[in-house]
């Protein structure tokens, strides 16, 4: 039996039900890295479970994906203060830098997502440029204001992040393509 899968455009997808999911999203970029968190105290590995996994990216990234880029912008930008408000993560020292990373993860997915592109591709455009505006604003950061961020953080955030990036590139298009088929966002 074939059957076709309808997909929705992000134009098609209204604004109560895109604040709705801007509201899932934020609560999803703040319990999800807690549980994370809590996952490897439990199980003796560490907090820095999160540098590797990435939690807080996924829902951002499938948000802009899914509702686009005003949606994953707005989100972006307000998960990080909100869990720093409630959890105090992320440190206040990196919160000015992981919000603009995630301000730009949403932004860039939501600006692809009606394109063409295969939607691993989507995902690796926003992962690329969501680290390539972190790293402008890290430079920035420390040599036009004196920020005590060492620069190679640009480049160990990466490699200690790498398996949540890859997660990303395998989970995210099979979430997206569960959400289109199951009109989630309708």
């Amino acid at each position: 039996m074939n059957q076709r899968v309808r997909t929705y455009s992000v134009s098609e997808i209204t604004t109560m039900t895109k604040s709705i999911a801007i509201l899932f999203a934020v609560a999803t970029a703040v319990l999800l890295p807690q549980a994370v968190h809590q996952g490897g105290r439990l199980f003796g590995v560490g907090t820095g479970i999160g540098e590797m996994l990435l939690p807080m990216h996924f829902s951002i990234l499938l948000l802009g994906l899914l509702a686009g880029p005003y949606a994953g912008a707005i989100a972006g930008l307000v998960a990080p203060l909100i869990s720093f408000a409630l959890t105090g993560m992320p440190t206040s020292v990196m919160l000015p830098y992981i919000t603009i990373e995630l301000f730009s993860y949403g932004m860039a997915a939501g600006l692809v997502a009606d394109t063409k592109l295969p939607t691993v591709v989507k995902v690796l455009v926003a992962q690329v440029a969501g680290r390539a505006v972190r790293a402008v604003f890290i430079l920035f950061g420390v040599y036009a204001l004196g920020s005590n961020v060492p620069v190679a953080i640009i480049w160990t955030s990466i490699t200690a992040g790498i398996v949540g990036i890859v997660l990303q590139l395998i989970l995210l298009p099979m979430l997206v393509r569960a959400a289109e088929a199951g009109k989630w966002l309708k």
